[in-house]
């Protein structure tokens, strides 16, 4: 099977990055803001507008892209994976809120980041098209966390919805939802005696 995976808030936790960073940073720099767990947009999960997360992500987001904790388990499920599946590190990240000085780096970034943490992988792709880049690639299933990113790709392709307080309404035909990286690897070994 082809396994695709998301990097954001699949293989890292970046609610928690933003939640805990983002008061932090708004919170020291005199912004107002009101968090809310249950939003996937950056604005609304900040409560701020998107002046003041742009300045958060300038502030933030090399850091995180370079030192974010990848999530419990996802090395080693990803390695046990491996050794019967092809693995495609599927990602939306782009160019939104990195610095200036580090404009057109995010793709360098990320790659060292998942050396750095020895994600092994057949193939990366940098992408807002994921269900195209599902279809081209042949990826049997996605995983992701994202609500609108789900509801595409499950249109065509089964997904695990990766459990996040921002998608917990998500549900709908080919959406299995995954709680850890070893309820992962329990849910594509009986979809695996299925295809």
């Amino acid at each position: 099977m082809r396994i695709g995976i998301d990097i954001d808030g699949v293989l890292t936790d970046i609610s928690r990055e933003m939640l805990d960073n983002g008061s932090k940073f708004f919170y020291e720099n005199n912004i107002e803001y009101k968090l809310n767990s249950l939003e996937y947009d950056d604005c609304k999960m900040l409560g701020v507008n998107e002046k003041d997360v742009l300045k958060y992500w300038n502030a933030c987001l090399v850091s995180y892209v370079e030192n974010c904790r990848i999530r419990e388990h996802a090395k080693e499920v990803i390695e046990k994976l491996k050794e019967e599946h092809e693995i495609y590190i599927i990602t939306s990240r782009d160019e939104y809120g990195m610095p200036e000085d580090f404009y057109g780096k995010m793709q360098e970034l990320t790659k060292k980041w998942l050396e750095k943490n020895d994600v092994k992988y057949d193939k990366l792709v940098f992408t807002n098209e994921k269900l195209k880049i599902c279809k081209e690639n042949n990826i049997d299933i996605m995983i992701d966390d994202s609500p609108s990113k789900i509801y595409e790709v499950s249109k065509e392709i089964k997904t695990f919805c990766y459990d996040v307080p921002y998608n917990i309404d998500v549900k709908g035909k080919n959406i299995t939802r995954v709680y850890s990286w070893y309820d992962i690897l329990n849910n594509i070994k009986k979809n695996a005696k299925k295809i």
